[in-house]
């Protein structure tokens, strides 16, 4: 668990990742032990109050300062649902940092088992099937609140029909640490 200060620290760190990618004076800070810890994080760009951009790691495979710097950029830069951000929407883009915890397995007997499972607004849910995978963060369920709903969406966008089901199902669950600009 981290504290507020460190939680700010993150989100600095992601802001000045992209503004060293676009040219501009970046902020950088120092490395830290703490920073050096290993950690998963997931970096979410809104503009408008509208997302512009959001990419993570599921696992922590590299240290906190490393994966924020990378998910930061590619958030900006390589979602595959935007253009990559430009100079002139910077300053008005608002940055989260979602901090993940270690994924669990659901054990489930059915999709109904699984559905009665999930806690609407902690839960972080990977899905996987075969090659398919997908996640939403917790904060997802602002806009899906009913689990049928939540799961729905998330096998499609893992492209199985929302309909799918297969004993093969695999779901996951996480928590996450979310901090953002201005608070």
């Amino acid at each position: 668990m981290l504290d507020a200060k460190q939680g700010k620290t993150l989100v600095q760190l992601a802001r000045a990742a992209i503004a060293g990618e676009l040219g501009l004076v970046a902020h950088d800070l120092p490395r830290t032990d703490w920073l050096e810890e290993p950690g998963a994080t997931f970096v979410t760009l809104t503009l408008h109050d509208r997302l512009r951009g959001c990419i993570g790691s599921l696992e922590a495979y590299r240290p906190l300062i490393d994966d924020v710097r990378h998910n930061a950029r590619a958030a900006a830069f390589q979602d595959s649902r935007f253009d990559p951000l430009g100079k002139e929407e910077f300053a008005e883009v608002q940055v989260d940092v979602s901090l993940l915890g270690k994924p669990e397995a659901i054990r489930f007997t059915s999709e109904q088992d699984a559905l009665a499972q999930l806690r609407p607004g902690i839960d972080g849910v990977i899905l996987e099937f075969g090659r398919h995978r997908a996640t939403y963060l917790p904060q997802v369920w602002a806009q899906l609140q009913q689990p049928q709903m939540f799961l729905n969406h998330l096998k499609e966008k893992a492209g199985l029909p929302g309909n799918f089901w297969s004993d093969e199902v695999k779901l996951s669950r996480y928590t996450v640490q979310k901090w953002h600009e201005g608070g």
